[in-house]
């Protein structure tokens, strides 16, 4: 059976499908988004080739990535204002002279932004735009653990920087979630990348992950770690949201901010 027409969406339809979950998500995988739309992975690649040609999105090694995330240009992000409303929280978790681990996207590049210019802290990261970013920071020491940089996450890849990861011990672990459920953990859906988020978490004595709300009871292939190793989870929405109830029986010691 041709999978192409189970759901009867029309093309336009599918592709304004496929721009919101690359929009939550950030960036997917072609199969993803073939399994998700119960589309075969060729009509997938014939919409993402029309939607890059307009420059809705950007074509990537095994996917694709929102522009925003690929440009990190504020007109263009998705969530923007919940993003915010994140990283204003995140910016309360740190501490004098701590030593913190960091991963990237557009909200981490916002968080980055909020951090007061007189802040002294040491900061290691896998991302090479949030290094870049720390620079404007006066008062933070920025140690950037290079490797090979992945096209679909711009991060550090690879056997050297796992091995440099082994060798510190950061207070705080900030991460961004791609994708989150209660039985499947946070997972992502590049090997290599879901490699080194294990690594930074295993290597962390504390880990905050960030997350909008929309990426909630959604899973990916790769799981980086189940949900129990969480010990900040981030968001948009209130603490006492009904969404939260049942993180809430589940995992009580989760400070849900």
């Amino acid at each position: 059976m041709n999978n192409d027409t189970n759901e009867g969406l029309s093309k336009k339809e599918r592709k304004q499908m496929i721009i919101k979950e690359i929009n939550v998500h950030s960036r997917v995988t072609y199969d993803f988004l073939a399994q998700h739309l119960k589309v075969s992975e060729d009509t997938i690649r014939r919409d993402i080739n029309e939607l890059s040609k307009n420059m809705d999105v950007v074509q990537i090694k095994g996917g694709v990535m929102s522009n925003a995330y690929h440009n990190h240009k504020e007109g263009n992000l998705y969530n923007l204002t919940q993003k915010r409303i994140i990283a204003q929280k995140l910016v309360g978790l740190l501490k004098k002279d701590m030593v913190l681990l960091l991963g990237g996207g557009t909200t981490i590049s916002e968080f980055i932004k909020m951090i007061p210019p007189q802040f002294k802290m040491t900061v290691f990261t896998v991302n090479l735009l949030s290094a870049v970013e720390l620079l404007e920071k006066p008062n933070i020491k920025t140690i950037f653990l290079g490797g090979e940089i992945s096209k679909f996450s711009q991060m550090s890849i690879g056997a050297t920087v796992v091995m440099n990861l082994r060798d510190i011990k950061p207070d705080l672990c900030i991460i961004g979630a791609n994708a989150i459920d209660l039985e499947e953990g946070f997972p992502d859906s590049d090997w290599d990348t879901v490699e080194v988020k294990k690594a930074m978490v295993s290597v962390s004595y504390s880990l905050a992950v960030l997350s909008i709300t929309d990426k909630l009871n959604s899973i990916m292939k790769y799981k980086i770690a189940d949900v129990d190793k969480i010990n900040y989870f981030v968001t948009e929405a209130s603490p006492d949201a009904e969404i939260f109830s049942d993180i809430k029986v589940r995992f009580p010691k989760i400070i849900l901010l």
